[in-house]
């Protein structure tokens, strides 16, 4: 039987489990078997967490091996649905090839009959309302045709124009193809933007090519390396609390938290790695890391921008997942490494409760030290701790709000509306969190005036990212929750931790 106290947290995980998998099979219902098929891979891909995390839960315990078949057998049905999915892909294709070229023939017969002494007009503005050069305007207006954008109208906007019409294709073809006649006919100039209109319809959009992200200057480098040097500090720092003294007040003990503080710092910079090779397979350029120390926990990551323009939503999802992937893995790679090698005698000794602050830490704990957590105190290796911090900064980059990894990813797959309103509401419950915990206090400062702005536009903003990263950004978002959402007191002593 459940008790009161730890009805509610199942029932938050289980409503948060089944929201997510509702609303992938909302989405997915429009596009039919397409669709389907991409939501079950979604739920396929979450399905050995949440057998994990419920048997876990109703008191059931899954050993590594155990763990390890339900990924190996879930990873197998992904690219069985994956295949099948390709597959359908192809035949909706061909379909949708036959249908365009018989809507083609039968637009080209009606146009020619009803409209034979009818003109096509575009719709004139004013040459002084646009800042664009007039022979420059003219150029940009003839890389569209009736095959790709049938522009109707043109308007001023910043520094550029508007151009609205109707989009006859494939967004990404349909982009890429006047994206290069426009590279063909005035070279670097000027940059393409597709766009969704406040009506709901595509827009295109033409900005002279200055208008681009500045590239860092000398004061924000330096900037960058002083916040770099401060947090090589605090991760040291970080690692002499957790060994019990004060390393501001006794630097002669560095090299007792060398070990520790280097580890922390690892994971730091494999999340930068990993931002850093995909940026760079999207031929996209960041800035340098700018490094949030923090005493508490050694560092709250980095701030890193956008030093060119995105090309796609793809990219955004796969520059802003990687660094999350790549920290979280060696992290967790660090916490199943030291409590394997966790034993009686080991430097830290943690009570019982510790293990009640996150799900995921608590449940991976349990299985592998087993009975150790009934113990008042539980030896762990270091890397238990390191691994452990590691995936609270990683879960706290994955939030989604604003420029984060987490609101950049979130942006990525559903748009810049649900961006903005996820946004909000992780600001709400970070200070409701707050309340009672400071590390939430400061994270929420950090990004309400920092990180709270969505990430500008990329070059094409129709295409969305396909299902396989919509679902792995779910997964990411479901093991964010899973390591920052404690255990209740009632359930961890069900489960036999403390």
């Amino acid at each position: 039987m459940l008790t009161s106290s730890e009805t509610p947290i199942i029932a938050a995980v289980v409503l948060v489990a089944f929201g997510i998998l509702g609303w992938g099979f909302y989405r997915a219902r429009p596009f039919g078997k397409l669709g389907i098929l991409a939501w079950l891979q979604s739920v396929v891909l979450m399905a050995p967490w949440l057998v994990f995390f419920g048997l876990f839960a109703a008191g059931i315990y899954i050993n590594i091996v155990g763990v390890l078949l339900l990924l190996v057998l879930s990873t197998g049905i992904y690219i069985f649905l994956g295949r099948q999915l390709r597959q359908a892909g192809q035949d909706a294709i061909l379909k949708a090839k036959a249908t365009e070229r018989l809507a083609n023939q039968a637009s080209e017969t009606a146009s020619t009959s009803e409209n034979a002494n009818q003109p096509v007009v575009i719709a004139e503005v004013k040459p002084e309302a646009i800042t664009i050069p007039e022979e420059d305007l003219n150029t940009i207006k003839g890389i569209f045709g009736i095959d790709t954008f049938f522009a109707t109208e043109t308007i001023p906007y910043q520094e550029g124009a508007i151009f609205k019409g109707n989009l006859r294709g494939d967004a990404e073809p349909v982009h890429n193809r006047l994206t290069q006649r426009l590279q063909e006919r005035l070279g670097d100039q000027y940059r393409l933007f597709l766009v969704e209109n406040t009506d709901g319809k595509p827009v295109m959009i033409v900005l002279p090519s200055r208008t681009d992200p500045k590239p860092m200057q000398l004061p924000q480098k330096a900037f960058a390396v002083i916040l770099l040097v401060a947090t090589i500090a605090t991760s040291l720092e970080a690692a002499g609390l957790l060994l019990n003294f004060d390393l501001f007040a006794n630097p002669s003990r560095v090299s007792e938290a060398l070990p520790i503080g280097l580890g922390i710092f690892t994971i730091l910079i494999a999340h930068e790695i990993g931002h850093w090779l995909l940026a760079r397979k999207h031929q996209v350029r960041l800035t340098w890391p700018f490094f949030l120390p923090a005493v508490q926990i050694g560092s709250f990551g980095a701030i890193t921008r956008f030093q060119s323009l995105l090309p796609n939503r793809k990219a955004l999802f796969d520059i802003a997942l990687a660094g999350p992937a790549f920290g979280g893995i060696v992290s967790l790679i660090m916490l199943v490494t030291g409590l394997l090698l966790s034993h009686p005698g080991s430097l830290f000794q943690l009570p019982n409760k510790f293990f009640q602050g996150s799900i995921l830490v608590g449940s991976l704990a349990r299985v592998v030290l087993g009975s150790a957590l009934q113990a008042p105190l539980v030896n762990v290796h270091p890397l238990v701790i390191v691994g452990w911090l590691g995936l609270v900064i990683t879960a706290l980059n994955l939030m989604p709000a604003g420029q984060l990894d987490g609101g950049r990813v979130v942006q990525a797959i559903y748009g810049r509306k649900t961006a903005g309103r996820a946004t909000i509401a992780t600001l709400i419950v970070l200070a409701l969190v707050s309340l009672g915990n400071t590390l939430a206090f400061y994270w929420a400062i950090v990004i309400f005036f920092l990180q709270r702005d969505a990430e500008r536009p990329s070059l094409n903003e129709i295409t969305e990212p396909d299902d396989a990263r919509a679902a792995l950004g779910l997964l990411a978002l479901f093991l964010m929750v899973s390591t920052l959402l404690p255990l209740t007191p009632a359930l961890a002593g069900k489960l036999g931790i403390g």
